[in-house]
């Protein structure tokens, strides 16, 4: 099934014991599992078999795994093709369904992409005020978007229309900074479901790992079992650098970028996280997120963000530039996590 918003294109093969399948026919419908469905009742009754195994097949694309849910529920069979989920070991069969995220993943899994998008304009918000106040010849020297800062920005001496434009715009953070603070309360309460309390606990042991990320990670990976290794989640990712070779030249290029950017994007920022601190220090708030968690798991998060942060600055002493030495950081953060989450913490 080649499945798109304005249509689906279906193509019906019957396999053969040898060679190729026979291509039977290819039929193009109004994008509707009801279609799909009809298309099949004809099938059937083409051979007058009511039981007629029949198997689906689709890349999610843009679409996601709606298609699949709707054909499931109907008892079809569904399969799907994207290169992500058809990676699997020789001679071992493994179950689709455990490779497609459920249906309340989707849900929280747009949410937590919601979320994000406010976040991003409330940073294009704070954006556009800095610019204000640095073309009206306005610096502040602190810490920026405290109590103090905002209280600075209140009582700067403008024109009247200056003012208003710069309430204007100070009304919208404020909106955006309360909407945030309740969508945060929100995915704390979706995160202490008993799906995934234990995963996100375990993953806030990390440094730079905190509940919105925890849950982001997992309801974008999915099952994580479906890896046999850290390496290839990474490079599920894209995190992994890309190869131009030829005989024995070898040339590594920048990370691929395949696959899923949210979960990249949550790894890069955690990881510029670990790239700041000092050696082996621990704060008061990461203490507290690992309070609770057993004492292999904080001893296995110990021992990962110890390494990374070695393994930051060295890189830096050998001269690499900071945001190789962050994306590299980033890339065994995520068989860090890969390791957590699957049980392989020894």
């Amino acid at each position: 099934m080649d499945v798109h918003s304005t249509n689906y294109t279906l193509c019906v093969a019957e396999p053969k014991l040898e060679g190729e399948p026979d291509y039977l026919y290819e039929v193009e419908v109004e994008p509707d599992y009801l279609n799909i469905i009809k298309v099949i009742t004809n099938l059937r009754k083409k051979y007058k078999d009511d039981t007629l195994h029949i198997t689906c097949g689709y890349e999610a694309g843009c679409l996601g795994y709606k298609l699949y849910h709707q054909l499931d529920n109907v008892g079809i069979k569904c399969v799907i093709l994207a290169p992500s989920t058809m990676e699997m070991p020789v001679g071992k069969v493994l179950k689709t369904d455990k490779r497609v995220p459920t249906a309340q993943d989707e849900e929280i899994r747009d949410y937590l992409r919601m979320r994000d998008d406010h976040k991003k304009l409330q940073k294009i918000t704070k954006q556009t005020i800095n610019a204000i106040c640095l073309r009206l010849g306005f610096k502040y020297a602190q810490s920026k978007w405290t109590g103090a800062h905002l209280k600075w920005l209140k009582d700067l001496p403008l024109s009247e229309l200056q003012r208003e434009t710069l309430d204007e715009y100070l009304l919208t953070y404020n909106r955006l900074a309360d909407k945030i603070s309740r969508l945060d309360a929100r995915i704390g309460e979706l995160a202490a479901k008993k799906e995934y309390v234990e995963k996100v606990s375990k993953l806030c042991c990390f440094i730079g790992i905190k509940t919105q990320e925890a849950l982001s990670l997992i309801v974008e990976t999915g099952d994580f079992s479906r890896f046999p290794k850290g390496n290839i989640y990474s490079a599920f990712i894209g995190l992994t650098p890309g190869e131009h070779s030829s005989s024995t030249d070898v040339n590594r290029l920048s990370i691929t970028k395949a696959g899923n950017k949210h979960i990249r994007t949550v790894l890069v920022e955690a990881a510029q996280c670990i790239c700041r601190g000092r050696i082996g220090a621990k704060s008061k708030n990461l203490q507290a997120r690992q309070r609770g968690n057993a004492p292999s798991v904080i001893a296995y998060a110990d021992k990962a963000n110890e390494r990374l942060r070695r393994k930051y600055y060295r890189m830096l002493n050998k001269g690499k530039q900071r945001n190789v030495a962050v994306t590299a950081v980033a890339r065994e953060l995520a068989c860090f996590i890969w390791g957590m989450i699957t049980d392989n913490i020894a």
